[in-house]
């Protein structure tokens, strides 16, 4: 299957627009090279041979590697949503957004691995999110940080 890419221009257009219309926040770019970095590598097949690995890699460095100055998090939902888009899985992109909000959030603060990560996108793609096991590694995985409160 013919994959296709976003380009560095789509990627800027796509940050633009989703800071102006998710709460305001800068614009700036503060790593260009590492954004048209990863949207090359995810186009290695030898690296990232399924498209969820591509996805996976695309979510994960956009959100923790602060490309954008604001929206990382954001950023990375909605270039995710848009390479969905752009390959055909027009039925998945509103789950993925839905259930990326999260998901996003605990990427940033390093309770979720790539690895989980993985599992989850593709859980979102088959629309197996409500697989138990699944659910049972994303508690293990963000509830530590949340024990304290409970005592």
């Amino acid at each position: 299957m013919r994959l296709f890419y976003l380009t560095l221009e789509q990627v800027k257009d796509i940050h633009r627009k989703t800071v102006e219309v998710s709460g305001g926040g800068s614009t700036e770019i503060l790593d260009l090279g590492k954004l048209e970095s990863v949207l090359i590598h995810i186009q290695n097949d030898d690296y990232y041979p399924s498209f969820e690995d591509k996805l996976t890699h695309l979510f994960f460095c956009v959100n923790k590697f602060h490309c954008f100055e604001d929206g990382n998090k954001r950023i990375a939902i909605a270039l995710g949503a848009q390479f969905l888009l752009l390959n055909g899985y027009i039925f998945v992109v509103k789950r993925f957004i839905h259930e990326m909000e999260n998901v996003s959030y605990h990427v940033a603060s390093g309770d979720i691995n790539k690895e989980l990560l993985h599992e989850i996108i593709t859980a979102v793609i088959y629309d197996d999110i409500d697989n138990e096991e699944l659910k049972l590694k994303i508690f293990h995985a963000i509830g530590t940080n949340y024990m304290h409160l409970a005592e």
